[in-house]
Protein backbone atom coordinates (compact mmCIF):
# COMPACT_ATOMS: atom_id res chain seq x y z
CA UNK A 1 0.00 0.00 0.00
CA UNK A 2 2.88 2.35 0.51
CA UNK A 3 3.61 4.69 -2.31
CA UNK A 4 0.03 4.82 -3.55
CA UNK A 5 -1.04 8.27 -4.65
CA UNK A 6 -4.71 8.89 -4.15
CA UNK A 7 -4.56 12.49 -5.37
CA UNK A 8 -2.61 14.59 -7.83
CA UNK A 9 -0.16 17.25 -6.65
CA UNK A 10 -2.75 19.84 -7.72
CA UNK A 11 -5.39 18.12 -5.56
CA UNK A 12 -3.08 18.23 -2.55
CA UNK A 13 -2.51 21.94 -3.15
CA UNK A 14 -6.24 22.68 -3.46
CA UNK A 15 -6.96 20.63 -0.35
CA UNK A 16 -4.37 22.59 1.62
CA UNK A 17 -5.78 25.90 0.40
CA UNK A 18 -9.34 24.81 1.22
CA UNK A 19 -8.19 23.88 4.75
CA UNK A 20 -6.89 27.44 5.19
CA UNK A 21 -10.12 29.02 3.87
CA UNK A 22 -12.58 26.73 5.72
CA UNK A 23 -12.70 28.82 8.92
CA UNK A 24 -14.10 31.72 6.86
CA UNK A 25 -16.88 29.34 5.78
CA UNK A 26 -17.49 27.63 9.11
CA UNK A 27 -17.51 30.72 11.33
CA UNK A 28 -19.57 32.94 9.05
CA UNK A 29 -23.01 34.03 10.32
CA UNK A 30 -25.78 31.61 9.35
CA UNK A 31 -27.68 34.11 7.20
CA UNK A 32 -24.71 34.91 4.91
CA UNK A 33 -25.62 32.20 2.38
CA UNK A 34 -24.11 34.10 -0.56
CA UNK A 35 -20.70 34.39 1.10
CA UNK A 36 -20.40 30.63 1.57
CA UNK A 37 -21.63 30.01 -1.99
CA UNK A 38 -19.00 32.46 -3.25
CA UNK A 39 -16.25 30.66 -1.33
CA UNK A 40 -17.36 27.32 -2.78
CA UNK A 41 -17.53 28.73 -6.32
CA UNK A 42 -14.01 30.14 -5.92
CA UNK A 43 -12.88 26.53 -5.38
CA UNK A 44 -14.68 25.24 -8.47
CA UNK A 45 -18.03 24.16 -7.01
CA UNK A 46 -21.03 24.74 -9.23
CA UNK A 47 -23.54 26.35 -6.87
CA UNK A 48 -26.79 27.67 -8.37
CA UNK A 49 -28.87 30.61 -7.19
CA UNK A 50 -30.85 30.34 -3.97
CA UNK A 51 -28.71 27.58 -2.43
CA UNK A 52 -28.56 27.66 1.37
CA UNK A 53 -25.64 25.90 3.00
CA UNK A 54 -25.34 26.15 6.76
CA UNK A 55 -21.93 27.17 8.11
CA UNK A 56 -21.42 23.95 10.09
CA UNK A 57 -21.72 21.79 6.97
CA UNK A 58 -18.46 19.99 6.22
CA UNK A 59 -17.57 20.00 2.53
CA UNK A 60 -14.54 18.11 1.31
CA UNK A 61 -13.10 18.88 -2.13
CA UNK A 62 -15.73 21.43 -3.21
CA UNK A 63 -14.46 21.33 -6.81
CA UNK A 64 -16.37 18.02 -7.07
CA UNK A 65 -19.73 19.56 -6.06
CA UNK A 66 -22.66 20.64 -8.19
CA UNK A 67 -25.74 21.97 -6.36
CA UNK A 68 -29.01 23.01 -8.05
CA UNK A 69 -31.22 26.02 -7.33
CA UNK A 70 -33.09 26.44 -4.05
CA UNK A 71 -31.40 23.45 -2.39
CA UNK A 72 -30.66 23.48 1.34
CA UNK A 73 -27.71 21.74 2.98
CA UNK A 74 -28.49 21.79 6.72
CA UNK A 75 -26.19 22.03 9.72
CA UNK A 76 -23.59 19.40 10.49
CA UNK A 77 -23.99 17.60 7.18
CA UNK A 78 -20.96 16.09 5.48
CA UNK A 79 -20.45 16.16 1.73
CA UNK A 80 -17.37 13.97 1.28
CA UNK A 81 -16.84 14.69 -2.40
CA UNK A 82 -13.87 12.51 -3.30
CA UNK A 83 -15.87 11.79 -6.45
CA UNK A 84 -18.54 14.04 -7.97
CA UNK A 85 -21.64 14.84 -5.91
CA UNK A 86 -24.43 16.25 -8.06
CA UNK A 87 -27.48 17.53 -6.19
CA UNK A 88 -30.56 18.66 -8.13
CA UNK A 89 -32.80 21.62 -7.46
CA UNK A 90 -35.29 22.03 -4.61
CA UNK A 91 -33.61 19.37 -2.44
CA UNK A 92 -33.26 19.26 1.34
CA UNK A 93 -30.26 17.51 2.86
CA UNK A 94 -31.20 17.47 6.55
CA UNK A 95 -28.97 17.91 9.58
CA UNK A 96 -26.27 15.37 10.26
CA UNK A 97 -26.61 13.59 6.91
CA UNK A 98 -23.47 12.17 5.31
CA UNK A 99 -22.93 11.85 1.56
CA UNK A 100 -19.78 9.80 0.89
CA UNK A 101 -18.54 9.69 -2.72
CA UNK A 102 -15.48 7.59 -2.05
CA UNK A 103 -14.40 4.17 -0.86
CA UNK A 104 -11.62 1.64 -1.35
CA UNK A 105 -11.54 -1.59 -3.33
CA UNK A 106 -10.93 -3.94 -0.43
CA UNK A 107 -10.61 -6.91 -2.79
CA UNK A 108 -7.50 -5.43 -4.40
CA UNK A 109 -4.30 -5.87 -2.35
CA UNK A 110 -3.27 -2.33 -3.38
CA UNK A 111 -6.50 -1.00 -1.74
CA UNK A 112 -7.07 1.67 -4.42
CA UNK A 113 -9.27 4.67 -3.78
CA UNK A 114 -12.59 4.60 -5.64
CA UNK A 115 -14.10 8.00 -6.40
CA UNK A 116 -17.69 6.98 -7.16
CA UNK A 117 -20.27 9.68 -7.95
CA UNK A 118 -23.45 10.40 -6.03
CA UNK A 119 -26.36 11.79 -8.04
CA UNK A 120 -29.41 13.27 -6.34
CA UNK A 121 -32.42 14.17 -8.47
CA UNK A 122 -34.72 17.18 -8.14
CA UNK A 123 -37.02 17.56 -5.13
CA UNK A 124 -35.28 14.89 -3.02
CA UNK A 125 -35.44 14.94 0.76
CA UNK A 126 -32.69 13.23 2.74
CA UNK A 127 -33.85 13.20 6.36
CA UNK A 128 -31.72 13.62 9.49
CA UNK A 129 -28.50 11.66 9.88
CA UNK A 130 -28.97 9.52 6.77
CA UNK A 131 -25.93 8.03 5.02
CA UNK A 132 -25.72 7.97 1.22
CA UNK A 133 -22.96 5.72 -0.05
CA UNK A 134 -20.67 5.95 -3.09
CA UNK A 135 -22.16 5.27 -6.51
CA UNK A 136 -25.77 5.86 -5.38
CA UNK A 137 -28.37 7.70 -7.47
CA UNK A 138 -31.53 9.04 -5.84
CA UNK A 139 -34.26 9.62 -8.40
CA UNK A 140 -36.41 12.76 -8.54
CA UNK A 141 -38.67 13.29 -5.50
CA UNK A 142 -37.21 10.31 -3.60
CA UNK A 143 -37.28 10.44 0.21
CA UNK A 144 -34.67 8.88 2.49
CA UNK A 145 -35.85 8.30 6.07
CA UNK A 146 -33.94 9.50 9.11
CA UNK A 147 -30.80 7.51 9.95
CA UNK A 148 -31.19 5.33 6.88
CA UNK A 149 -28.17 3.80 5.16
CA UNK A 150 -28.52 3.92 1.38
CA UNK A 151 -26.04 1.77 -0.54
CA UNK A 152 -28.15 1.09 -3.66
CA UNK A 153 -29.84 3.51 -6.02
CA UNK A 154 -33.42 4.61 -5.30
CA UNK A 155 -36.09 4.97 -7.99
CA UNK A 156 -37.90 8.30 -8.52
CA UNK A 157 -40.70 8.98 -6.04
CA UNK A 158 -39.70 6.11 -3.75
CA UNK A 159 -39.55 6.46 0.04
CA UNK A 160 -36.83 4.35 1.65
CA UNK A 161 -35.92 3.77 5.29
CA UNK A 162 -33.78 1.52 7.45
CA UNK A 163 -30.34 -0.04 7.48
CA UNK A 164 -29.90 -1.05 4.77
CA UNK A 165 -32.55 1.23 3.28
CA UNK A 166 -35.54 -0.54 1.73
CA UNK A 167 -38.61 0.86 -0.02
CA UNK A 168 -41.43 1.62 2.44
CA UNK A 169 -43.74 3.65 0.19
CA UNK A 170 -44.20 6.08 -2.65
CA UNK A 171 -44.32 9.83 -2.63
Amino acid sequence: MRGLRYYTIGDYGRRALWAIVQPFFRYSPRWIWGWRNLLLRSFGAQVAAGVRIYPTARLHQPWNLQIGTRTTIAWQTTLYALGPIVIGQDCVISQGSHLCAGSHDFRDPEFPLLKLPIRIGNGVWIASEAFIGPGVTLGDRAVVGARSVVVRSVAPGTVVAGNPARPVGDR
